[in-house]
């Protein structure tokens, strides 16, 4: 009972320590945010010989823990990456500040003016595993949309989160705002979290990134609102009017440029019409490139060396170099397997049919449906929001890549001029 009293303890005085931050953090000015982004880019360029030592630390014990090499690469960084990060940081200087923006109503007849104005959530609780770069992203994207957020990210990234806040923390009072607009948990208690996800009084919204199973059981747990994504089962369909050599390359890209992400592809559908010509051609590209292919009966008679495909496979996120691939009758087969089988993440659909386009971009009820384009070009910045803080598969209150505007609310307000209800 102790230690979950000082569990509970632990957060309570993060969330308390965060509601004051946010406080702060909601009324600074355009100006005033943008000058601590620039001066955390600043310090994330001066932390990187510590950050690349921490990133070691982590990568050693991953290894020796036997992470799947996906895993691994989602964890790494390297001076590309870090490079990457602090251009992500200005990046967000550059978007337009969502808070504040006022979106008139017009007059009542009563003559009262109503309009609504963007506002900050307020505190944020992210909790996500592997991959450090969402460290800077959710702590920026927080803090010009004013936020407080408070960070957990998986125990295999401890040194590096722990690194990238540190330099965070630096940045916000170089620039006069309190360092608790950016938090971290600095400890791999449980019980933390689960403190954490239940603190109504102080939390306004979780956010978690990771696999399907720490969502569900962040969903089933908390009392705080949850975004929710489960998990990402993309679909690229080759209709029968496709341009072969340009579905090759979308369905390899897809799949391969990097597996271990939510926006990958993880089963491919064929058009029996196209399949004996299309199939051969870009299953050798996966074979060469190392990808398991499980395929179903129809696509093993044109390619023997896949693996039969079972109904688990259908439904499953890989992130990894594996694939699922199946042959379907026609526009109609496709668009009933992804309504069976989809996580609401990316379908897209590569055809020269204008026709089965559109009906298919009406139809597949994803976050975002494609028309001749890769998967993995669902991302906040791919699709110019700038970094993002997760992608919502759950429709309330965002659908899809979550930057700045999906991290405010609107509340209304009311000019009156005396006007009273009779």
């Amino acid at each position: 009972m102790n230690e979950i009293q000082s569990s509970e303890t632990i957060a309570i005085e993060l969330a308390r320590a965060a509601r004051s931050a946010a406080r702060t953090v909601a009324t600074a000015t355009t100006e005033q945010k943008n000058h601590a982004l620039e001066a955390i880019a600043r310090r994330l360029e001066a932390s990187q010989g510590e950050l690349l030592e921490a990133n070691a630390r982590d990568l050693k014990a991953a290894q020796e823990a036997g992470l799947s090499t996906a895993m691994i690469d989602r964890l790494r960084l390297d001076q590309t990456r870090i490079a990457a990060m602090i251009s992500g940081v200005r990046s967000v200087i550059d978007l337009p500040d969502p808070v504040g923006r006022r979106e008139s109503m017009g007059p009542r007849p009563n003559g009262l003016e109503v309009a609504r104005v963007r506002i900050p959530l307020g505190v944020i609780c992210i909790i996500y595993e592997s991959r450090p770069n969402v460290t800077v992203d959710a702590g920026v994207l927080c803090l010009k949309s004013g936020n407080a957020p408070i960070l957990k990210g998986g125990k295999e990234a401890f040194h590096s989160n722990g690194a990238l806040v540190r330099a965070m923390r630096a940045g916000l009072e170089d620039a006069g705002l309190p360092a608790d607009a950016i938090q971290a948990v600095a400890t791999s208690d449980r019980e933390v979290i689960g403190a954490l996800i239940r603190a109504d009084e102080y939390v306004d919204l979780v956010i978690p990134r990771g696999g399907e199973g720490l969502i569900r059981h962040i969903t089933t747990h908390a009392t705080v609102p949850v975004i929710q994504h489960y998990k990402g089962v993309c679909h690229v369909f080759v209709h029968e009017a496709a341009d072969l050599d340009m579905a090759s390359d979308i369905a390899f890209n897809a799949k391969v440029q990097r597996p271990g992400v939510c926006n990958a592809m993880e089963t491919l559908l064929v058009d029996e019409t196209i399949a004996a010509w299309f199939l051969p051609k870009i299953l050798e590209r996966y074979n060469q490139a190392g990808v398991t292919v499980r395929a179903d009966a129809r696509a093993r008679s044109v390619w023997p060396q896949a693996e039969a495909a079972t109904e688990e496979d259908w439904d499953a996120e890989y992130l990894d170099l594996t694939v699922a691939v199946r042959v379907v009758g026609g526009l109609d087969a496709a668009l009933d397997h992804i309504a069976l089988h989809g996580s609401g993440h990316t379908e897209s659909i590569v055809t020269e049919d204008q026709a089965a386009s559109d009906r298919f971009l009406r139809e597949a009820t994803a976050s975002c449906v494609m028309h001749n384009a890769s998967t993995r070009f669902n991302d906040g910045f791919e699709l110019g929001l700038g970094a993002e803080i997760g992608i919502s598969t759950s429709r309330l209150h965002a659908f899809g890549p979550m930057g700045l505007e999906e991290l405010t609310t609107r509340k209304f307000v009311v000019l009156g001029e005396g006007q009273i209800r009779s």
